[in-house]
């Protein structure tokens, strides 16, 4: 599968705290997930709080699961005080929005660029669940692609 085409996300190097709701919460509860997991402890419960404070208890089994797929290298996350979107989380912030969008061909794209093939495979099933979570919780990812309209 091709994975050149798609969008330059606009927020690797970008300012964290400058980025929109949505993909703060996601960021935040990446960076969390990840802090957690390096310190030997299980994500989940530090997660349950986080998740439920932004609307979105729901997203914590696919994220746990997304994140779970990727190797431990692909997670090089910022710390939770990082200033800057690191080149990780700016692809799983891309991965997260397309699947929510519905741009399946396009997301596993996205995986395919942060991930391995077999965990980008491992993890397409949960980042379609968690953009389905999130949705249902109306935390809307921005639309990366742009449509051309037809006149």
């Amino acid at each position: 599968m091709a994975t050149h085409g798609l969008p330059a996300w606009p927020w690797t190097g970008s300012d964290a705290e400058a980025l929109p709701t949505p993909e703060r919460l996601l960021l935040d509860a990446a960076r969390l997930w990840e802090a957690e997991a390096r310190a030997g402890r299980p994500p989940i419960p530090a997660l349950r709080l986080l998740l439920a404070a932004g609307d979105a208890p729901a997203a914590l089994l696919p994220l746990d699961a997304l994140l779970r797929a990727a190797p431990t290298q692909a997670r090089d996350f910022g710390c939770e005080l990082c200033p800057r979107v690191q080149p990780a989380e700016a692809a799983l912030l891309l991965a997260c929005a397309l699947a929510q969008r519905g741009h399946r061909g396009e997301a596993l794209a996205a995986l395919l660029r942060w991930l391995p093939l077999g965990a980008a495979y491992a993890a397409m099933p949960a980042a379609i669940h968690l953009g389905c979570a999130l949705r249902r919780a109306g935390v809307l990812l921005r639309q990366p692609l742009r449509v051309a309209r037809r006149s």
